[in-house]
């Protein structure tokens, strides 16, 4: 019969197929013996700007690139437009759960997925903020015009504020006539004005800085959307695994709420034989009420992570992603702990980063000095004017006169600050000090990668250890509920035993769905963290064709519970 319940726990997925590979993936975690057991000078370990250069650059190859389409089978799990905001209630009604592998999962989180196209968005920012920085080596050229044309019409009149004086020829004595002399002008004329103006600057000490500066932070933009690319891969894998786990919850809820009422049948039919007491039909029920509560609470969660999971995704409004398959164990970790922890550091952006920010900082302080610098420039100024009329004359203007004129200049211009309160000198040393402390952050970056591979590493060896006890723990469990369910329906042990059997494999099936979901999430978090893929796929088991026989509870029926306001459920033992 033991046989037989492990045949059954086979074909429900929850007997692990690759334990044969444990005892191999234990050995690489433990560090090669070597005759040298002295410590390493640390100073003498390489540094990264020698590893990885002092400006690193983003290698897009070192992954696979996101998907950008959907396949045909698909296209209806197509994103909804960003500014889309229902407004009624059937709008948002769930009409279809869909069943998702996670390679699709992945692939709909790639395209769907808002936050990484936003990451997206900000590297192309960056890449014009480059675009612009270049711009620096141009030349510049300004056009102006003082009307297209412009008309300038007037009249303006100038009196002499003396007044002139007649002289008497006979006495000699003079007069004033009291008018005084004026004279009026009118303008009329037509102008048209353009002025075009060429400058470069020759030395322009903030120039290379600047550019330098935007160059590492298009760079420093793109290991930020590698990052992002990962982060939602290992996301999305860890909650499809949760997910999984979720509905292995829900069917031990299943199946402990079957096996507690045939527990509670046989009990009463005991009871009403006169074989059995009172006080083991009511310990029946009450099992029965702790797995009814077990599975609630499974498909609560199991509803509200499908949901969290479509957030993910980006899904329509009316469709619940599923899982296809139910929980497998992964494969078998290949690489040791010191080569996944080497790789690590080869492998993540994150150290990339810093060395950039490094260079970053360096070239804002060298631009901080161009303030106090000089700039020199070569500047071409023309100017052309043309004109139809006359302006200021006595006489009426003519609309006859006209003509043009035109200047051009060549030159340098020269600009220096030279003092300026010690404002540049200060940011300059700002600046090198930012520097100074992302290569702190470099260490402290360096110990937090080492310090998550290893604690990936020992949580998968240690979720390994703990499928093989718990397999074994659900077999003996299975058989155990099986022998104690015999024992009761002879009559020569109590609804007791039957409930702590059945409560035991309960308990022991949940520890194996969490092993299993601590062991894929930390293979997981060992190909994110490392870069490697070298993983061994479990052997194909061998299952028989006929179907083990079981506990017999598969095809009891649970009856759905209705759905009380608390207030009137809680009354319901009053």
């Amino acid at each position: 019969m033991l046989r037989t319940a492990a045949g059954l726990l086979l074909i429900a997925g929850v007997f692990p197929a690759c334990f044969a590979d444990v005892a191999r993936a234990q050995s690489n975690a433990e560090p090669a013996s070597d005759d040298g057991s002295a410590l390493i000078d640390q100073t003498t370990l390489p540094s990264a700007v020698d590893l990885k250069g002092a400006r690193p650059q983003a290698d897009p190859s070192v992954l696979p690139p996101a998907a950008t389409t959907l396949p045909e089978s698909m296209e209806s799990l197509q994103a909804p437009p960003s500014l889309a905001l229902p407004d009624q209630t059937d709008q948002v009604r769930i009409r279809e759960l869909r069943p998702l592998t996670l390679a699709e999962v992945e692939r709909l989180a790639e395209v769907n997925n808002p936050g990484l196209k936003a990451v997206a968005s900000q590297v192309q920012q960056a890449k014009s903020g480059l675009r612009a920085a270049l711009a620096r080596w141009y030349p510049t050229l300004d056009l102006s015009a003082n009307g297209l044309p412009q008309y300038l019409g007037g009249e303006q009149q100038n009196f002499d504020q003396r007044r002139t004086r007649n002289v008497n020829p006979v006495t000699g004595e003079t007069t004033p006539t009291g008018v005084p002399a004026g004279v009026r002008t009118t303008t009329s004329r037509w102008t048209a004005n353009f002025g075009a103006r060429l400058n470069w600057n020759l030395i322009d000490p903030g120039r290379v800085p600047e550019i330098a500066a935007a160059r590492d932070t298009y760079e420093r933009s793109r290991e930020a959307y590698l990052i992002a690319l990962r982060e939602l891969r290992l996301r999305v894998a860890i909650d499809y695994f949760t997910l999984q786990r979720r509905d292995e919850q829900v069917r031990i809820g299943q199946q402990s709420v079957r096996a507690s009422i045939v527990s509670l049948r046989d009990a009463r039919a005991r009871y009403q034989a006169g074989v059995a007491t009172k006080l083991e039909v009511l310990e029946a029920i009450t099992q029965l009420a702790r797995d009814q509560q077990l599975l609630t609470n499974a498909i609560g969660d199991q509803a509200s992570l499908r949901r969290s999971l479509s957030a993910t995704l980006d899904l329509p409004q009316d469709v619940t992603p599923t899982a296809a398959a139910p929980a497998r164990v992964m494969g078998t970790w290949i690489p040791s702990l010191q080569e996944s922890i080497v790789a690590a550091y080869a492998f993540r952006e994150e150290l990339d980063q810093l060395l950039l920010d490094i260079s970053i900082n360096n070239s804002n302080a060298n631009l901080s000095l161009s303030a106090v610098q000089p700039v020199l420039s070569i500047f071409n100024n023309f100017s052309t004017q043309r004109f139809q009329g006359e302006a200021n004359v006595v006489t009426p203007p003519e609309d006859q006169v006209y003509g043009w004129s035109f200047d051009n200049a060549v030159g340098l211009s020269a600009r220096w600050n030279i003092f300026d309160g010690g404002r540049a000198r200060a940011q300059y040393r700002q600046n090198k000090l930012r520097a100074e402390e992302s290569r702190f952050n470099f260490a402290t970056q360096r110990n937090t990668i080492r310090r998550e591979v290893e604690e990936s590493f020992y949580e998968l060896r240690a979720s390994q250890q703990v499928i093989r006890t718990t397999s074994r723990e659900v077999l003996s469990a299975t058989e155990s509920l099986r022998l104690a369910r015999l024992r009761f329906q002879a009559g020569v042990t109590t609804q007791r035993e039957v409930v702590d059997t059945q409560r035991d494999l309960t308990n022991a099936q949940v520890r194996y769905a969490d092993a299993v979901l601590n062991y894929n999430g930390s293979m997981a978090q060992l190909r994110r963290r490392t870069g490697l893929d070298q993983v061994q796929a479990c052997p194909v088991v061998d299952l028989p064709a006929e179907k083990p026989e079981g506990l017999g509870v598969e095809q009891v029926p649970i009856e759905p519970m209705p759905s009380l306001p608390s207030c009137e459920a809680s009354q319901i033992g009053v």
